[in-house]
């Protein structure tokens, strides 16, 4: 652990250690001893919740003509001011991170920055589903293996509960959950090309209560320091629905696209009479500006039916989306039809040189040539002479009212591979239909979180810099922006790990990574539905011996023991009874992996629709 720098003014001492509220006095010296040289801190006594600015200790930012007056991480390092202005992240910024938002801090690059976690108790009111804050871990040694601990949520009504934080290293934690990923350290030997990393990192609360405070985790030890820079209560999306949503699967290169327009098509499940966006920036190196943007219905093709309605973004017509960050849309009054395509359009003034994309929309959208300007509130598709098979930035779009949504957690097969493009015959879609159909269970929402060639328990995108690959990172990595985040998730249908087999993974690694995404997604209250992995006898890599592993993961998941809620055979409905390691042909799209529409349709239509409620 770290003792903190003298500060000015007012501040809690505990055991002759004086912890920072204000500003650092001019005396302060320019960095702070090493790890090995501090004393220990000793036990703090209960203290009265502060803002947790006022409990900032820690200058993690610095000017780079002035990398010494910051020290992150004990040894002299700290995060360049400059990358993080490019990266949209100026002091003061609110950052929605997950469905939460948080304040990057007002003092960044000037004054204390960040509290390097020691039982604090932080000031945070109000009713939230989750707790997510901004953290990072260090050590004076170099890069490390992060740190955890576990702090004290305290409710209004007296009671408390325990929660654990754990904060991967800035240096050398994960690429694939990161919030921001910057170029450089700073260090007082001057700049070096090093990347460092952010993270959101989101714990569960008690749905319904009051949080009256929140203490953070004790220090870790002498190893590892953790950060926090902000703290925010995750609000649920009361009386939304989600109808609509693509995960992102990688970071593209394109055009570069110069003073363009994208109109982009997407298929609704539940309809409501207001509605809003979701523009998503994930995986990015820098900002993106948003010029304008609309919705609409489809007519045909690029062409509206009536005039598009514009969007703004906090009562402004176009935003800045930082990098890693999200963005919602105001609610727009615009009735949206349950199972229609609507247009999004969004003018890119530009240049855009690489975008956060769904690479396999099964889908056809539109773009407006170079120079074209902002094109958005066109009716006509006059102007849209190109066309894009990926859904660049948008992720979601949500309805007023409903009772919530499923989601669809999954690969290709989720995705709609081989199914009829621009035919939303993708099996989430045909399962839509069928709860808006009958009266028994609610008619839920259902969103599509499958991306293609997406693993369980490994990445394909590595989750930084520009890629050809948009085989998406983990679903374990994935999960709290791809399922736990989504507007009204009641209910998750977990579908996939074929790829995980097809590459070499054992059963029991599959096995486990399906306990903790379950595991995650019930911490959440979450009702999640296991779905058996269908057979690929014929494909280039379903071996017998993948098959062998397949067969071992059905087993599971059809007896798990509770570990899923309920489970849908899809393997039984599309195997060939005759030879059950491969699909009944009249099933098979042709390549013997992906079931064609037959078969999406055959999956969904065996769905008892009562396993989807708890």
């Amino acid at each position: 652990m770290r003792v903190a720098r003298p500060w000015t003014a007012a501040g809690i001492v505990a055991g002759g250690v004086t912890l920072a509220l204000l500003a650092p006095s001019s005396a302060a010296p320019a960095s702070v001893p090493s790890q090995a040289t501090r004393p220990t801190q000793p036990t703090r006594p209960t203290q009265k919740p502060l803002p947790l600015e006022r409990l900032f200790d820690n200058r993690a930012v610095s000017d780079d003509a002035r990398p010494g007056d910051a020290d992150f991480d004990g040894a002299g390092a700290s995060l360049s001011a400059q990358d993080l202005r490019a990266a949209g992240w100026t002091p003061g910024r609110g950052i929605a991170l997950d469905a939460a938002r948080l304040t990057w801090p007002r003092s960044a690059g000037a004054r204390p920055d960040n509290v390097i976690a020691d039982g604090q108790a932080v000031r945070l009111r109000g009713r939230g589903e989750a707790l997510t804050f901004l953290v990072a871990s260090s050590s004076p040694d170099g890069p490390g293996a992060g740190a955890s601990g576990v702090g004290t949520v305290r409710y209004r009504d007296g009671s408390s509960r325990p929660y654990t934080l754990s904060a991967p290293d800035w240096r050398a934690g994960p690429a694939a959950t990161k919030a921001v990923g910057l170029p450089h350290l700073n260090t007082t030997a001057g700049q070096r090309q090093e990347t460092a990393r952010l993270y959101a990192v989101t714990v569960p609360l008690e749905r319904g209560r009051e949080v009256a405070s929140v203490v953070l985790p004790r220090d870790p030890g002498p190893a590892a320091d953790l950060h926090v820079f902000a703290a925010s209560l995750r609000q649920p999306a009361d009386g939304w629905t989600g109808s609509w949503a693509a995960s992102t699967a990688g970071y593209t290169k394109v055009g570069p696209w110069t003073d363009q327009t994208l109109r982009l098509v997407v298929h609704t499940s539940a309809g409501g009479p207001r509605a809003r966006v979701r523009l998503e920036n994930t995986f990015a190196a820098s900002p993106v500006e948003i010029g304008h943007a609309t919705v609409a219905l489809q007519a045909s093709g690029a062409a509206a039916r009536g005039a598009p309605v514009p969007l703004a973004f906090g009562g402004r017509p176009g935003t800045s989306v930082p990098a890693g960050a999200q963005v919602f849309s105001d609610p727009v009054d615009f009735p949206v039809p349950a199972d229609a395509n609507l247009l999004v359009s969004i003018h890119l003034p530009g240049p855009v040189a690489a975008v956060p994309v769904h690479s396999q929309a099964t889908q056809r959208s539109y773009l407006s040539a170079a120079g074209s300007g902002d094109r958005t509130a066109e009716p006509g598709a006059e102007s849209y002479t190109g066309t894009l098979t990926t859904w660049p930035f948008l992720t979601g779009v949500d309805v007023r009212g409903g009772p919530g949504a499923v989601v669809a957690l999954g690969d290709s097969i989720t995705d709609g591979t081989k199914s009829t493009n621009d035919a939303n015959r993708r099996w989430p879609d045909v399962l839509s239909r069928r709860l808006r159909g009958q009266s028994e269970i609610p008619a839920y929402g259902v969103l599509n979180a499958g991306i293609s060639a997406n693993r369980v328990v490994a990445d394909r995108y590595p989750g930084e810099g520009v890629s050809t690959d948009t085989g998406g990172v983990s679903a374990q990595h994935r999960l709290e922006r791809d399922v736990l985040a989504q507007t009204g998730a009641r209910t998750v249908v977990v579908f996939q790990g074929i790829n995980d087999l097809r590459w070499g993974s054992s059963a029991e690694e599959l096995i486990a990574g399906l306990r903790s995404l379950a595991a995650r997604m019930h911490e959440r209250g979450l009702r999640v539905v296991g779905a058996t992995i269908a057979p690929c006898e014929g494909e280039s890599l379903c071996t017998a011996d993948a098959d062998a592993r397949r067969q071992a993961v059905n087993a599971f998941l059809r007896d798990s023991g509770g570990v899923f809620d309920a489970v849908l055979d899809f393997d039984a409905v599309v195997r060939d009874p005759e030879h059950p390691a491969r699909i009944l042909p009249a099933y098979d799209s042709g390549d013997h992996l992906h079931p064609g529409d037959a078969g999406l349709r055959a999956m969904t239509d065996s769905i008892d629709l009562r396993k989807l409620v708890g």
